[in-house]
């Protein structure tokens, strides 16, 4: 490495020196010798006369200031200084780029032959040299000149406004986006597609072209992504009044793509998997994934390009807030109780494991090295559950009042976290003082409550306390602002009033310090409490319920998502001193308690077969694990084996006649065929380990007509490692080995196959014909499952895991250091395992940082864990 890669801290922001009003590029794209000519109208802001401009990997060809060439300038490391320059002046660059030795896709790239670009954090700086930050914002006009015959569609952000045809079968298309925008939001892409076209009239009348891109052949399976679409246009307007603000929309499907999707104003760059869909290709979970993503990256044309972040530490403002946008869009339109579970899940297992990790950090960070590594559940999830508790605190009502000030003051401007509270503050007329401390405050709260019932008084107490342990990045914490949702059940299921000093209280508790007490009037029997309801808050809830209260409250809770979370807690008991006795060399015992309460759950035909879905599942692994400082890799993996096996043999049959009765004929979409589905499915995964299970399994693989069907017959073998798994990966891959997509599936089985030889399979499997290290896809569906869901074989005592680990990650350094960055993950919680491990993660992580050209993405996260 040529220089040990420096840190940026929020403290030390400035704005820009100077700034560009108008920017307009012309591309004349070729493969491997693109020309991109910038011309900018910029505007000093202070008395800086030079200008520091951003560039990576181009070649610079002219400068011209005001129409007349420029050589007072200095090319340096990263990017280009320009000297002794006017207070206005219209600056003209010229660069050269290859478009095909970009694997990094970071910039202009080539995707599958199609030109393609991917700018946010920094890659517009990839294109031209620029004021390559979120505060700059500008009015585009971009010229697109290619051959017409490779290249029919030329496409970029804004409206088309003209297009014309050049000698030597080019041809051109000019757009102009009307709407200032900083650089990240920037997209062009060129290529050969398939066209999906619709059309949507918003509520004030205005007709909007519809059109989604994708690859020749594919255009059958963008049909759920368009009515995915006009659903996240006619939400917006009916929840939240906005309204979409150019004449076109469009959204490209790509194979190679670093992210999920991505919002450019008016053209949204998407990886493929979350475009396309048709019952033969994909799961309920692939459709489900693509109208969340589809949403969400419409959501962001108000909440991202309209108000977008003043600088990176602030990208939760467009992301946290995005997320709780489009989980209210998934909840609006389907089952709001398994969303929330869904969503939980996520927080629960890897972001509580994030939190505790050496890239531990507060979901506006106060200091980072690369902005990529900042894509985090943290920003993301954890920053969705900070905006959820402000919409807790203040109700829909007055949360809508703040979002419609948020935009009447920052629309068309660079905003800070601090602007979105405080035009919630400003407009609920509620202090949300304190809760700020959850934008700048890392690590996961732990709440500890005790009860206590006076049957004399006929009170009873709640006793909390509130602690959060020293992060990786912050030793000292503070008491947040907890939303602490509660409810009281008497012993006949009703709930019981709040009262306290004789007045009726809301049920959201406010929690704001270390230790408080909350006493209930008029409560005449001892009630079973139910905490944080809908997780209210993204906290680890310690309570000593006994298996009576849970089992209750598995079947009067109000709350769907109360009934599960009892079951969760059950459950999370059980495994625990189950974990206890095999560390013990004692046995493994699923109790009665368990046993009962599932069968309870089976048998009520009144609740939602997805959320008895969502209650049959136990914990993952990965969530198990960060219930402990030391992970007990061995116990945690034999105990849920044996739970999984418990359950299925000792439910057969009540298993069986659900498993028989929710046959289906004809697939559909409708939330209770998705249900019915994933309740059958979940018992064949259960069925698969007894006796019969091999018959069943197979019997399904043969007769299913929709891959949901058909990948959790697959699904069911791989886990419960049957004989029939070998020949149903051959047939699926003799049917599908053409479709890389399709195929990711089955990487996925391969890559978490529990089998001892599971790690030499991986290996052969690189070999596939549909196997690219060069594609995101492809080497997170097989090298990111075996990493994060393959335990027993990645963390072998052998090492080999690590080893295997360590290889692809320095191989990835050379090509896609962000891919490689977020593959490192579980490497980092090296602490987390015993002294053996330890030693072994430590050797490769030491590998990697020896390195003299480590990525500053691998850099920043590796140097982290070896100080740690």
């Amino acid at each position: 490495m040529a220089q040990t890669p420096q840190a940026k801290y929020r403290k030390d922001y400035q704005s820009p020196s100077h700034t560009i009003t108008d920017v307009d590029l012309t591309f004349e794209l070729q493969e491997t010798q693109t020309t991109v000519t910038a011309i900018s109208n910029v505007t000093q802001l202070g008395d800086q006369t030079s200008l520091k401009l951003d560039g990576e990997s181009l070649t610079l060809k002219t400068v011209s200031v005001n129409g007349e060439t420029w050589a007072n300038y200095t090319e340096t490391e990263g990017g280009l200084e320009i000297h002794a320059l006017p207070n206005q002046f219209e600056l003209t660059i010229v660069t050269e780029l290859n478009p095909a030795e970009n694997t990094a896709l970071e910039g202009l790239y080539l995707s599958d032959g199609a030109f393609c670009t991917q700018c946010e954090a920094e890659g517009f700086r990839r294109i031209t040299y620029f004021l390559d930050r979120p505060d700059v914002l500008a009015k585009y006009t971009t010229t697109v000149i290619a051959d017409q015959e490779k290249f029919p569609s030329l496409l970029s952000n804004g409206n088309r406004i003209d297009q014309g045809t050049l000698k030597g079968n080019k041809h051109w298309v000019k757009w102009q986006d009307p709407h200032p925008k900083p650089s990240y939001l920037f997209a062009l892409v060129a290529g050969d597609f398939d066209i999906l076209r619709d059309n949507y009239k918003t509520k004030s009348g205005r007709d909007v072209q519809l059109e989604i891109y994708v690859d020749k052949g594919n255009l059958d399976r963008a049909n759920h992504a368009m009515v995915s679409l006009i659903n996240a246009m006619k939400w917006d307007e009916e929840r939240f009044d906005l309204e979409y603000d150019l004449d076109i929309y469009m959204i490209v499907a790509v194979d190679f793509f670093n992210m999920g999707a991505m919002e450019n104003k008016g053209l949204n760059v998407f990886n493929s998997k979350f475009v396309l869909a048709n019952e033969k290709t994909a799961t309920d979970t692939d459709y489900l994934g693509i109208e969340a993503v589809i949403g969400h990256e419409y959501f962001h044309n108000w909440t991202g390009n309209r108000v977008t972040c003043r600088d990176w530490f602030q990208l939760s403002l467009k992301e946290g807030l995005t997320v709780f946008r489009d989980q209210e869009f998934s909840s609006d339109l389907g089952s709001r109780a398994v969303n929330r579970i869904n969503n939980v899940r996520i927080i629960r297992g890897p972001q509580f494991a994030e939190d505790a990790s050496p890239m531990s950090h507060p979901i506006r960070p106060e200091k980072v090295i690369e902005m990529n590594n900042f894509y985090t559940l943290t920003v993301y999830e954890k920053g969705s559950e900070v905006i959820r508790m402000i919409h807790t605190l203040l109700g829909e009502e007055k949360f809508q009042k703040g979002i419609k000030l948020y935009f009447e003051r920052h629309d068309g401007t660079a905003a800070t976290c601090e602007d979105f509270v405080s035009a919630m503050e400003d407009a609920s007329g509620i202090s949300l003082k304190h809760f700020r401390l959850w934008y700048s405050q890392s690590g996961t709260p732990t709440v500890e409550v005790s009860s206590d019932f006076d049957e004399s008084h006929s009170t009873y107490t709640l006793k909390v306390k509130q602690h959060t342990a020293p992060t990786a990045d912050q030793a000292e914490k503070q008491a947040l602002h907890i939303p602490f949702a509660v409810e009281l059940y008497n012993s006949d299921g009703t709930t019981i009033d709040l009262v306290s000093n004789g007045q009726s209280v809301s049920n959201v508790l406010s929690l704001t310090e270390s230790e408080q007490v909350f006493t209930f009037e008029g409560v005449n029997e001892k009630p079973v409490p139910s905490l944080f309801l809908e997780f209210s808050a993204p906290v680890k809830l310690e309570y000593d319920y006994d298996d009576q209260e849970l089992s209750f409250l598995m079947v009067h809770a109000n709350n769907e998502f109360s009934r599960w979370d009892a079951g969760q807690m059950l459950l999370a008991k059980h495994i625990k001193s189950n974990i206890e006795r095999v560390q013990q060399n004692q046995e493994c015992i699923v109790p009665e308690s368990i046993l009962a309460a599932f069968k309870g759950v089976l048998a009520n035909k009144e609740l939602d077969p997805a959320l008895v879905a969502e209650m049959m599942t136990l914990p993952s692994f990965n969530e198990v694990s960060g219930w402990y400082d030391l992970i007990d890799v061995d116990a945690i993996d034999n105990v849920l084996t044996v739970f999984k096996a418990s359950l299925a043999n000792e439910l057969k049959s009540e298993l069986e006649q659900v498993y028989q009765r929710l046959e289906q004929g004809e697939y559909s979409l409708e939330h209770s065929a998705i249900g019915q589905r994933a309740l059958r499915n979940c018992c064949l995964a259960y069925l698969a380990r007894t006796e019969s299970g091999q018959q069943l399994v197979e019997q399904q693989y043969q007769s299913a007509h929709n891959m949901t069907d058909t990948m959790a017959a697959m699904q069911a073998a791989n886990s419960a490692q049957l004989s029939c798994r070998s020949g149903l990966m051959e047939d699926y891959s003799q049917k599908w080995k053409h479709d890389g997509l399709v195929m990711d599936k089955w990487f996925q089985l391969q890559g978490s196959n529990p089998d001892a030889g599971a790690l030499k399979a991986i290996k052969e499997t690189m070999n596939h014909e549909a196997f690219s290290m060069k594609n995101p896809n492809r080497v997170r569906s097989l090298i990111g499952a075996f990493m994060n869901t393959n335990p027993v074989n990645f963390h072998a005592k052998s090492g080999e895991g690590y080893q295997f680990a360590g290889e692809i990650l320095r191989e990835l350094n050379e090509s896609n250091p962000q891919v490689a960055s977020r593959l490192l993950d579980p490497l980092l919680k090296l602490k987390k395992y015993d002294s053996h491990r330890q030693a072994l993660i430590r050797n490769e992580l030491v590998t990697l940082k020896n390195m003299n050209n480590l990525a500053k993405d691998l850099y920043e996260k590796v140097t982290k864990a070896l100080e740690e």
